[in-house]
């Protein structure tokens, strides 16, 4: 049996206020200093810099893609938009931070790897307009010509799936491997049915490429981290994809901006005849107008 005991000798009585203090003063005193408080974080709201609603953000890689975008700043400003280029060194953050609303847009990739990154991590990134392509090369610099490659070299790949298959496609195009399919452009490694010189492949993040040249016989390399790393493609690489490559560069942007005013501006501008004269001129060859 449980007994309950007597509350009535624990009760004590509440301490008195001090004396002088009214609780009515006590509670003023409190909401005066709480509506003190709000109307310093709205004086601190206004003062704060409000997002300029005609800026424009945009990821992109160094060469040519911001080389690119800095050439339509001008026309978009003619337009009353102010394009602020944010520069990456890869190939993974121009994606999320577009994702994540951290930045409007980004320019720096093909088709078929942003069908690849969607698949991949779930995100629903949206092409815009197909701006320049840029002719994927093999480079050496141990060797002169392909035909000096030896038996067992060292090739190193790009490591993601979509650029990875672009090089294994480029070298079956030369004949140097042989494919399962040879139109499947997320071809690996492991769908080699023939290998005649038992090339033996490395597969690396696509920036670290041009610094494996005295390490590797041949790298398989992107053009812009070609260009960016001093090489040209039409006079240095031993192999590289025809003028008619599916591999066309995107304006890339989200589903709740594709259609923004400011993002059309943009998209008109890079592919206007300025931007297409400063390409053909700029890269002779290298990287060509897809429009």
């Amino acid at each position: 049996m449980i007994h309950v005991a007597a509350a009535s000798h624990l009760r004590r009585p509440l301490p008195a206020p001090a004396r002088g203090i009214r609780p009515q003063a006590v509670v003023t005193r409190v909401l005066r200093a709480a509506a003190c408080a709000a109307f310093a974080a709205l004086l601190a709201a206004c003062a704060a810099p409000q997002e300029d609603a005609n800026t424009l953000t945009v990821a992109a890689t160094a060469v040519p893609h911001a080389e690119i975008l800095k050439q339509a700043q001008p026309i978009l400003a003619k337009e009353g938009v102010k394009l602020e280029i944010k520069v990456f060194a890869d190939y993974v953050q121009p994606n999320t931070q577009v994702v994540e609303k951290h930045i409007d847009l980004n320019y720096f990739q093909t088709g078929p790897y942003l069908d690849a990154f969607n698949r991949e991590h779930g995100t629903h990134l949206v092409p815009i307009t197909g701006v320049h392509i840029e002719p994927f090369g093999a480079y050496s610099r141990r060797i002169k010509n392909i035909d000096q490659l030896p038996a067992g070299a060292t090739v190193a790949l790009p490591n993601d799936p979509s650029n990875e298959g672009r090089a294994l496609l480029l070298l079956a195009h030369n004949g140097l491997i042989t494919l399962k399919d040879p139109g499947n452009a997320l071809a690996t490694p492991k769908d080699i049915t023939a290998n005649p010189k038992q090339l033996r492949f490395k597969e690396l993040e696509a920036a670290m490429l041009p610094r494996t040249l005295d390490e590797v016989d041949l790298a398989l390399i992107n053009t812009n981290y070609a260009l960016a790393a001093g090489l040209n493609p039409t006079r240095d690489a031993l192999l590289i994809e025809s003028k008619d490559s599916p591999y066309v560069n995107y304006l890339v942007g989200r589903a709740d901006n594709e259609h923004d005013p400011r993002v059309q501006k943009l998209a008109k501008a890079l592919t206007s005849p300025a931007i297409k004269a400063y390409i053909e001129q700029k890269y002779k060859g290298a990287v060509l107008p897809a429009f």
